[in-house]
């Protein structure tokens, strides 16, 4: 990876931060948690290297190093305690009193569940597991040789994770619809017209919502499943990152879910 998307990452949420101070909150803790995965990031590239290796599709969580990671956990619960919005700095507080065994099967118990729900985890620790496990995943993603793809997976090729957001990117007259994963940033193409969550390819069943603010970031709900996600176009803006844009667009998700949608995985303020 480069390591100026780190910093992009950072820069954009600076930015947005000021623009929307709706999303202020959300997107200063964003900056602080991006820039405490820079620094893992680089550490995991440093102590493992640059080598890119062939891995099978979805393989990506049969690899864990923990003996690397787990000392890295009480340094990343403290900075989470002094940046997160309260109730997730209380649960990284209570988090950090637990003994070491039970980081162990916490960030184990997450990283072998797909799609990212074990049982008899709170929503706090599975977002905490999620956010210091993520930067692992995406050294891991970076380092893959990927092959291509002959269908279009709902979930992520590498990691099997179901999709953070949508992205347009420019493609001759138009967009090329691809699908963000919220683990290993990994991204991959799928179909203009097709629900993500349930296959539904009638046009007239997906739903689309764009806000004044927001021209260049859309709702595209299902109303077969009544699952949404959020897309991020580039062909309208294209300095956006998608998973700071879509961090910032909350009034959108506050009008998928006054209309009964559900979303079809959070983002790292629980929304």
């Amino acid at each position: 990876m480069n390591r100026g998307t780190w910093d992009a990452r950072i820069r954009r949420a600076g930015r947005l931060a000021a623009g929307y101070p709706f999303a202020a909150e959300a997107l200063r803790f964003y900056e602080h948690v991006a820039q405490f995965q820079r620094t893992l990031y680089w550490e995991i590239e440093a102590a493992c290297g640059t080598a890119v290796a062939a891995r099978p599709s979805g393989s990506l969580r049969t690899e864990l190093d923990l003996f690397a990671l787990l000392p890295r956990f009480p340094a990343f619960l403290s900075h989470v305690e002094k940046h997160a919005p309260g109730p997730l700095a209380q649960a990284a507080a209570k988090l950090r009193g637990r003994d070491s065994n039970f980081w162990h099967e916490l960030l184990a118990d997450f990283w072998q569940a797909v799609p990212d729900s074990p049982p008899g985890l709170s929503a706090s620790e599975l977002l905490l597991a999620w956010i210091f496990l993520q930067p692992y995943a995406e050294y891991l993603a970076d380092h893959t040789r990927r092959e291509p793809l002959h269908s279009t997976p709902s979930t992520c090729p590498l990691c099997s994770s179901r999709p953070l957001a949508g992205v347009l990117r420019p493609e001759g007259d138009g967009g090329k619809r691809y699908l963000l994963c919220p683990l290993c940033s990994n991204e991959w193409e799928y179909r203009r017209i097709m629900c993500p969550a349930c296959g539904e390819e009638d046009e007239k069943k997906q739903a689309v919502y764009i806000a004044a603010d927001f021209g260049h970031v859309r709702v595209e709900a299902c109303e077969t499943c009544h699952f949404y996600l959020k897309t991020v176009d580039l062909t309208k803006d294209g300095h956006a990152i998608p998973v700071v844009d879509e961090l910032a667009a909350i009034p959108l998700d506050l009008w998928a879910s006054e209309h009964g949608y559900t979303k079809i995985h959070t983002n790292l303020i629980g929304i």
